[in-house]
């Protein structure tokens, strides 16, 4: 396998920046996850490392190479699309023979046989191998997909979204399988999407894109915990946190003026002040989980909405003009516009500046 390095790679298409600088460093045997928004420069960053775009400036290294001129052949890597890329009138076999079989690459029958059985054993597919690929279900045809690059035996794994075109249970599935796979190949696999979910599950470590440009990265915990601004905090989480604008008085956060104040323990008020410095006022981040309803005390809301996810409940609570989400266990029972009491968690608020929407903790 091997090690990848972006160095402030830049890459243009007209009058839109589709990359700006990015850098980043990907070590051998990692699962590493780009995850941004749909035109972040998630799908570009790939093909630069493919090597099917050339970036305007920067370099791409694979191990000791710079690879800028190399052809996306010589660079030795596997791209798994979102489509499946097969050959709709060729078996499964056939399809994962096909990229063996070119001149360049000058394999052994003997070679591509062991290789085929191989993939095909890894991936639970040896049944398949002489039916048609479009007589494949969706989850069986990605298998051959990746089964197409497994056969390659590649430096690098690219994978551009390729579970997102699969329904919910069957991507559940091939996450796990997919990683588990990772690790028995000890592959270096750069996968990329826009799920949080196939991020947070499936990555070693996580690349927020946005806009081109890599906002953060870290481990699913460093990113889900301690996010660098209100971007990384709102896109990772589901469902998102609570963002509320406050300012700090006589030891209370408010949120609205004799309406919504919270007041503070003595150790994290002196965490908020802090972090806080001279600025008068903050964004306050707060995930539902880490707010509690309560049988008595803490802070009085109407239950303005509920969602049943089968574990758990997504309760939404209004306060005044806010709304408040709360994740709470499903045998918890709540009406529609039943009065409620509630908590935070104090220890578990973030603090964003308001203006620049960065995080005061990592400040």
């Amino acid at each position: 396998m091997a090690r990848l390095s972006l160095r402030q790679v830049s890459k243009s298409y007209g009058d839109v920046e589709a990359l700006r600088g990015l850098s980043l460093e990907i070590r051998n045997q990692e699962f590493f996850v780009l995850l941004g928004p749909t035109g972040a420069g998630k799908t570009t960053s790939l093909r630069c490392i493919a090597g099917l775009e050339k970036p305007e400036s920067g370099e791409v290294q694979i191990d000791d190479d710079v690879v800028n001129s190399w052809s996306a052949a010589q660079r030795d890597v596997a791209l798994v699309f979102q489509q499946y890329s097969l050959y709709p009138h060729y078996t499964v076999r056939e399809n994962l023979e096909f990229p063996l079989k070119s001149k360049r690459r000058n394999v052994a029958p003997e070679d591509i046989a062991r290789r085929v059985h191989k993939a095909a054993e890894t991936l639970r597919i040896s049944h398949l191998l002489d039916r048609r690929t479009d007589r494949l279900s969706g989850g069986e045809m990605q298998r051959v997909s990746i089964g197409r690059a497994i056969v390659r035996e590649p430096r690098l794994f690219l994978m551009d979204e390729p579970l997102s075109n699969l329904d919910a249970k069957l991507r559940e599935l091939l996450r796990s399988e997919l990683k588990e796979l990772q690790l028995r190949l000890g592959a270096t696999l750069v996968f990329v999407t826009h799920d949080q979910v196939e991020a947070m599950t499936m990555g070693d470590r996580i690349g927020v894109l946005r806009d081109g440009e890599l906002v953060q990265i870290g481990t699913p915990y460093e990113v889900y915990n301690r996010p660098c601004d209100t971007f990384v905090a709102s896109f990772v989480g589901a469902p998102a946190i609570n963002l509320l604008e406050a300012t700090l008085d006589d030891g209370r956060l408010i949120f609205i003026p004799g309406r919504f104040e919270l007041p503070l323990d003595p150790s994290n008020l002196a965490r908020i002040r802090a972090a806080m410095g001279a600025r008068k006022a903050l964004r306050v981040g707060v995930r539902p989980e880490h707010v509690k309803l309560l049988d008595s005390g803490g802070l009085e809301g109407t239950v303005y909405g509920a969602e049943n996810h089968g574990v758990e409940t997504i309760v939404t609570i209004q306060i005044a003009e806010r709304l408040i989400r709360v994740t709470v266990p499903s045998n918890v029972q709540v009406a529609l516009n039943q009065p409620v009491r509630f908590g935070f968690a104090q220890d578990k608020l973030h603090l964003f500046d308001r203006d620049t929407q960065e995080n005061l903790a990592r400040a």
